[in-house]
């Protein structure tokens, strides 16, 4: 069996991020096709499972656990369960990231008062 989802159907917020849950296609992975303009990015949350970032292109400052990672093209950033986060477009151009959840749909939990910013 398989399945082809047309990106243009998970568009989220009427922004140029895709968000893909597996669960309605029977897989047990979801994930974000990131697009966000400079200083765009979601505030603090986290996960009940690992999630894991590839870079594409641009640049991002990650906040895991309170620790700040600047990451670029070709990097992959790795945050456990359970771990605080947020990422924030630092560059001057688009972020486009892989945002890869292990997990069949998302869960999120809302650290602080600051919501997603078109992530």
């Amino acid at each position: 069996m398989f399945t082809i989802v047309h990106t243009s159907d998970l568009i989220a917020n009427g922004s140029r991020t895709v968000k893909f849950e597996g669960e309605a296609y029977d897989s047990e992975i979801s994930f974000f096709l990131v697009d966000n303009d400079p200083g765009q990015g979601p505030g603090l949350h986290r996960h009940r499972y690992d999630e894991t970032w590839v870079v594409l292109s641009g640049e991002v400052l990650f906040t895991a656990d309170g620790v700040d990672i600047n990451a670029r093209k070709g990097d992959i950033v790795v945050v456990s369960a359970e771990t605080p986060h947020l990422f924030r477009n630092t560059g001057s151009d688009r972020l486009q990231l892989r945002c890869i959840d292990a997990a069949a749909r998302m869960i999120q939990e809302w650290l602080d008062d600051e919501v997603d910013v078109a992530a």
